[in-house]
């Protein structure tokens, strides 16, 4: 897929970081844009921004861990827009700790977003990016924590890992059918979003109970110190958009970025039958 003007993208996690990056990447290019989030006046500013220049634009606020929520985002967008081209299922959340203290309900919240929101997504999208026949792409957000390994961020790390594997599964499948749709995994590294914040739209029914621990609380507060200082999103926009034109799957950092000698450093080991250790960067 070349060319994204007079097409529709849909994003969800769009009222900040990456996702809103994406939209105003589309919405430059001459997309039709629906933006999805839990957060309904962060998402409708994000639109308002979008519209301020020119593009058409959809908020649709939306719990990606919700089928039905997700089904109607694309039965909404389906019928403000018409065809749907390009789909980046993007919403995830962050909680650390070691692996046998995190409370279920940090497990069960991080897999809800980040894995299940991912699944509906594609049951939802996917069929009406086909029926229409046009050339389209789906863009799964993983990270560079699907491609490396690290202690304390067992349930976002684990996530990670699963949604890499339903994209290159994705990919292969759709290949098989000779589809006219691509699909990109985004891996991106440290980028300067709200992730580190995440528990803000944490639903009641998943809140923590019980004492706090040191292993979570050194792990949680380096990711709200280190992401301050991470990349723009909106780089992280620009390689996605120029992945999906040149029907790229794997977008990750650059050659000689510390996270690809990190992931280097982990297929190393793997070739070599050694045991695992730490390989994010600085570890």
């Amino acid at each position: 897929m070349k060319d994204f003007s007079s097409k529709t993208a849909v994003v969800t996690g769009a009222a900040s970081g990456i996702g809103r990056a994406l939209a105003h990447a589309f919405a430059d290019a001459g997309s039709r844009v629906a933006v999805a989030d839990v957060q309904p006046d962060a998402l409708e500013r994000v639109a308002d921004e979008l519209r301020a220049k020119g593009a058409e634009a959809l908020a649709v606020p939306t719990d990606v861990s919700v089928p039905d929520a997700v089904s109607a985002l694309a039965e909404r967008t389906q019928e403000a827009f018409g065809a749907i081209h390009v789909v980046c299922h993007n919403a995830g959340v962050f909680a650390g700790g070691l692996s046998w203290e995190a409370p279920l309900s940090d497990y069960e919240w991080v897999f809800d977003v980040n894995v299940w929101g991912v699944v509906h997504g594609v049951r939802a999208f996917t069929p009406k990016q086909l029926e229409h026949g046009e050339a389209g792409h789906i863009v799964i957000t993983s990270s560079m924590a699907g491609l490396t390994s690290a202690p304390f961020c067992a349930p976002y790390y684990m996530s990670k890992h699963a949604v890499l594997s339903l994209a290159e599964t994705l990919h292969l499948e759709l290949e098989a059918k000779g589809a006219a749709v691509g699909v990109s995994v985004l891996c991106p590294e440290l980028v300067d979003t709200r992730i580190g914040e995440s528990d803000r739209n944490r639903p009641e029914h998943r809140k923590r109970g019980g004492p706090s621990h040191p292993e979570r609380d050194l792990v949680e507060g380096a990711i709200k110190q280190s992401t301050g200082t991470g990349l723009d999103p909106a780089e992280i926009a620009a390689r996605t958009l120029d992945a999906i034109r040149e029907q790229r799957f794997y977008v990750v950092p650059p050659d000689g970025d510390p996270w690809r000698v990190a992931c280097d450093a982990r297929l190393d080991t793997i070739r070599d039958g050694r045991n695992p250790g730490s390989v994010v960067p600085g570890s």
